[in-house]
């Protein structure tokens, strides 16, 4: 058991790479990342007997490239037409490589990043590529995660390979003039991705472990590609100062237990080292982009041993300049509970004001939560509990359903 989990662990590690190192020598992202899905079919039957090859990511390039041959040649006697097999002639010639051959001279994590988030595809397009081509999930493993039938997951990422195939995008990095754009793109990916798994938006439960786990990998692996960039050391610092509350958020039948009620004890030590060693770094050397700052309020939380010692004032301070650095609803919503803490409910409940027209947040869940957690201190107990139960009918999750219920009824 113990070996096919290091197999798992090594094939998410090493499939990027061979993946990349099969787009920039053939083309073609559709065909090589099918192909690359078999090869990892067959690594997951093989290596568990046969033992690991000595260059696994070798071994995988050397068996999709294979099935690229295969494949072409089946299409040539199909169709049987001689424009085909000229087009394909550097597959269908190719004969099996060594395993050194096929080893790529560098790591192409970061250019299948960029290629997963092409700007022509929309965001859960982009989420559910990455996760396929980069983070080595399978179809299945992502249609569960988001709770739709794999049948629509499929037709999504086929839809994604299409779409970028009619784009004409070849495997290379963007010109330099969109290197901000397409990185800002993969960040917000990978950021999608962990929230989904931190918060899930529906379902029976809070957690969905792979798809953080899976979040802090791909992050770790574009800042080994990046180490000098701050935002993507914000960004794996964010992850791993919120992850590292995991083991505190939810009681023993799976309840959600709120940040200012958690046993701060239970919080991953390791995890919260690491992401204020990483946003202490980086803070230090500019300019600030906005998931440095998140971190830096993920920072703030992390440092209070107690619930009452957090330093509100300092978390007002950075969420207004998050709003400066990335206006949207959901900052100004957490701006509101911060003020609410450091300066009173009434404080907090006048920004929310300010909000209630906002379509983008008015009509959402947390909106409600907000409002009545802000009530409920300001004690107003018949307003918060209409609105912890108004909230309660809106969520999708089950987990925060169940919260959100109990709040109310503790209220009468």
């Amino acid at each position: 058991m113990k070996t096919d989990a290091r197999i798992e662990s090594l094939l998410r590690e090493v499939a990027p790479q061979a993946l990349g190192a099969l787009v920039r020598r053939y083309g073609q992202f559709e065909e090589c990342e099918d192909a690359m899905q078999e090869a990892l079919l067959a690594a997951a039957l093989q290596w568990p007997e046969q033992g690991v090859p000595d260059n696994p990511r070798a071994w995988l390039t050397t068996v999709a490239a294979r099935r690229l041959t295969d494949q072409v040649r089946s299409e040539s006697a199909r169709r049987r037409r001689e424009e085909t097999v000229a087009a394909m002639a550097p597959l269908e010639t190719m004969v099996t490589p060594a395993a050194d051959t096929m080893t790529p001279e560098g790591d192409d994590t970061l250019t299948l990043l960029f290629l997963c988030c092409h700007p022509a595809l929309s965001a859960p397009s982009q989420v559910a590529l990455t996760l396929r081509a980069v983070g080595g999930l399978t179809t299945g493993e992502i249609a569960a995660a988001f709770l739709v039938p794999e049948a629509t997951m499929a037709q999504r990422i086929v839809r994604a390979k299409q779409r970028i195939k009619s784009t004409g995008s070849e495997f290379q990095l963007p010109p330099p003039s969109d290197w901000d754009d397409r990185l800002q793109a993969v960040l917000h990916v990978l950021y999608l991705v962990f929230n989904e798994g931190y918060t899930a938006s529906s379902g029976n439960d809070l957690n969905r472990t792979e798809l953080t786990g899976e979040a802090i990998r791909l992050t770790r692996a574009v800042r080994r590609l990046l180490p000098d960039n701050g935002e993507v050391a914000g960004l794996l610092a964010l992850m791993l100062l919120t992850d590292a509350r995991r083991p505190a958020r939810t009681g023993p039948d799976g309840s959600l237990i709120p940040l200012d009620e958690q046993d701060r004890s239970r919080w991953h030590a390791p995890s919260i080292e690491e992401g204020l060693a990483l946003i202490t770094r980086t803070l230090a050397h500019g300019p600030v982009g906005p998931y440095q700052v998140q971190a830096a309020i993920a920072a703030v939380h992390a440092e209070a041993a107690h619930a009452d010692d957090t330093d509100w004032p300092q978390i007002v301070a950075l969420y207004e300049l998050l709003q400066r650095l990335s206006p949207n609803p959901v900052v100004a919503l957490n701006h509101a509970v911060a003020v609410a803490m450091a300066r009173g409910p009434g404080a907090g409940l006048a920004l929310l004001e300010q909000l209630a027209t906002d379509d983008r947040i008015a009509g959402h869940h947390r909106f409600d939560a907000v409002r009545a957690h802000l009530l409920e201190m300001a004690g107003d107990t018949a307003a918060a509990q209409a609105g912890y139960r108004r909230a309660a009918r809106r969520t999708t999750s089950r987990p925060e359903r169940r919260y959100l219920e109990s709040r109310a009824d503790r209220l009468g």
